[in-house]
């Protein structure tokens, strides 16, 4: 493993300029926020030794360095997830990567549904916690290069980060929401009692994604902040209600712009 990370970091070293200290990870319909960027090197995940393939609706698959608000980052479009067929140490293996390139803070962003009550399609929400229903992508033998074999996750996401996103979007004009963050296999939507379940376990928002990116960016001792967009209607789910992967995408869409602002801020 630490001979693929490393062919992959020397492949980018080599064939971009860029030294960035911050990484992002684009999701569902978020995509777009990568135009932001400017001075683009964009290189497609089908070109980095080891990356796999995004299959998944509105991932694009391109690893792009640049500037965001004048900063160097590196971004995903796109990511990997479980139930693309992956393992998690392949879902994973991007951060990793990162990693090695200098990235000290990680930045992610979901689609997600909404499980809290007072929470509506189009919301963004800040994850404060999660509870994780994948396997965990450290199984295995514990790579020492990036950190301890049991690692803390008592603070996962950075306080500091979440109320710079706060004052960024009280100037804005903007309502933020914060919220624990449910993370399940998927491909299936959940059923109304799996949501029932969730809720009642304190969840807020459930998806398919983002804490495995975040459990490996914490053993590697890089900063974590993450973001949902609420897509769906998960709270009141029934027959006149039903999930869509192409309604989820686009309002992602519409959120983009609001994400856009915040994640500069960050950086």
């Amino acid at each position: 493993m630490m001979n693929k990370i490393n062919e992959a970091a020397e492949m980018l070293r080599n064939h971009t300029g860029h030294r960035p200290r911050t990484g992002i990870v684009l999701g569902s319909g978020l995509g777009k926020l990568a135009d932001s960027i400017a001075n683009q090197d964009v290189i497609s995940y089908n070109e980095i030794p080891h990356f796999k393939t995004s299959t998944a609706i509105g991932h694009k698959g391109n690893l792009i360095f640049g500037t965001l608000a004048n900063t160097e980052v590196v971004a995903m479009q796109g990511r990997f997830h479980f139930y693309e067929g992956y393992s998690m140490q392949e879902v994973t293996f991007p951060v990793r990567v990162m990693r090695m390139l200098g990235v000290e803070r990680l930045l992610v962003s979901n689609a997600a549904g909404g499980l809290n009550p007072d929470f509506n399609v189009g919301d963004l929400m800040i994850i404060t916690d999660h509870i994780n229903f994948m396997p965990n992508p450290l199984i295995g033998k514990n790579l020492d290069q990036f950190g301890p074999r049991f690692p803390d996750m008592t603070t996962v996401y950075s306080k500091s980060l979440r109320s710079v996103a706060h004052k960024t979007a009280a100037t804005l004009g903007l309502e933020l929401r914060e919220g624990v963050y449910v993370a399940e296999t998927g491909p299936t939507y959940e059923t109304p009692a799996e949501y029932r379940m969730f809720r009642m376990m304190g969840g807020d928002a459930v998806g398919m994604s983002t804490v495995p990116e975040v459990i490996v960016a914490r053993h590697s001792g890089m900063e974590v902040f993450g973001m949902s967009v609420i897509t769906n209607c998960a709270k009141d789910l029934g027959d006149d209600c039903l999930n869509d992967g192409d309604d989820v995408v686009k309002a992602a869409d519409k959120a983009a712009d609001a994400m856009t602002e915040i994640f500069k801020a960050l950086v």
